[in-house]
């Protein structure tokens, strides 16, 4: 549904898209990743037509997003980190008048903007003045805009950003009920572990290029070569934390009463040196297992060990 492949961006000195390649299925719900200045914002942007690129090519839905502008528009709904909404609007006005510019029949409008309210969860709020809305309440109604054509596609900007904890579960309902509508969404969020409970696919992008990408399972289970083990011990944990720390392939350990978590980068034969070296020790380990990372954990693997390529 989304095709990029070697598309860059510059701007001036500094580049912001480094031939970045990236696909989204039909019919995901794709998670993009990264710290700010990744390019997460910036590819949303080309994708939306409202950046051109300077090299490569974007296709959304088989149009190109510089040749075909218009029809790329047709078939998504864009939704920026930041939004505008008009004061002294009702928010079924505020909708009438975006169904307008997309030449909706008048006839079809009420019942259209009803159904929309419902999807979002606002149908009380229909005469209510946007203006008085609350924040996530008006990030809703802003995706219920970018809904009205009933686009094939959706890219959503940081849609959680500045909501309380009650205000992103919301949203986050709204968007696994777009998958059952058989929408592609493309969503960019700095709160991890939702992206996790969210998203099927994730992309993690770091200095413009896109350096991991799959489903959300696959990621967290793996990183590269990079592993979340669980070491318990009897006794000397704060011994132990100081001797892990040493090791080469260690990263990222974290203490608790009964043992530690830590990413290991390494193979299986060097994850059984480890374990030899902390048996050599006299440390009487009770267990040393690989678990399951969470999204965020399995970003700071990734992004760690290409850190540790470019060097």
């Amino acid at each position: 549904m989304i095709q990029v492949t070697g598309l860059v961006k510059k701007f001036g000195k500094t580049t912001a898209l480094d031939a970045l390649n990236m696909a989204v299925p039909k019919g995901s719900i794709y998670g993009l990743i990264g710290p700010n200045g990744a390019g997460k914002t910036t590819a949303m942007s080309i994708l939306s037509t409202l950046l051109l690129p300077d090299g490569g090519t974007a296709l959304v839905d088989g149009h190109d997003v510089v040749a075909e502008p218009m029809a790329v528009r047709g078939v998504i709904g864009y939704m920026p980190d930041f939004f505008g909404v008009y004061d002294g609007l009702k928010t079924y006005e505020y909708l009438d008048f975006f169904a307008a510019a997309y030449y909706i029949p008048e006839k079809t409008r009420k019942p259209l903007l009803g159904e929309l309210l419902e999807l979002v969860n606002l149908s009380d709020k229909y005469d209510s003045y946007v203006d008085l809305l609350s924040r996530g309440m008006k990030q809703r109604l802003a995706l219920a805009r970018c809904l009205i054509h009933d686009p094939k596609v959706l890219i959503l900007d940081e849609p959680a950003s500045g909501l309380d904890p009650r205000a992103r579960a919301e949203l986050k309902e709204i968007i696994k009920h777009l998958k059952q509508l058989d929408k592609t969404v493309l969503i960019s969020s700095h709160i991890l572990p939702e992206l996790g409970e969210v998203c099927d696919q994730v992309g993690i992008m770091e200095n413009g290029r896109l350096i991991a990408s799959g489903p959300v399972e696959e990621i967290t289970a793996t990183g590269k070569g990079a592993s979340l083990l669980r070491i318990e011990v009897l006794e000397r944990i704060n011994e132990l934390a100081d001797f892990v720390k040493s090791r080469n392939r260690v990263s990222n350990v974290e203490q608790d009463e009964s043992g530690l978590r830590l990413i290991f980068r390494g193979d299986p034969r060097e994850r059984g040196e480890l374990l030899r070296e902390i048996v050599e020790g006299g440390w009487a380990v009770t267990e040393f297992s690989e678990t399951k990372r969470n999204l965020e954990e399995a970003f700071m693997a990734v992004t760690g060990e290409a850190d540790v390529n470019e060097h």
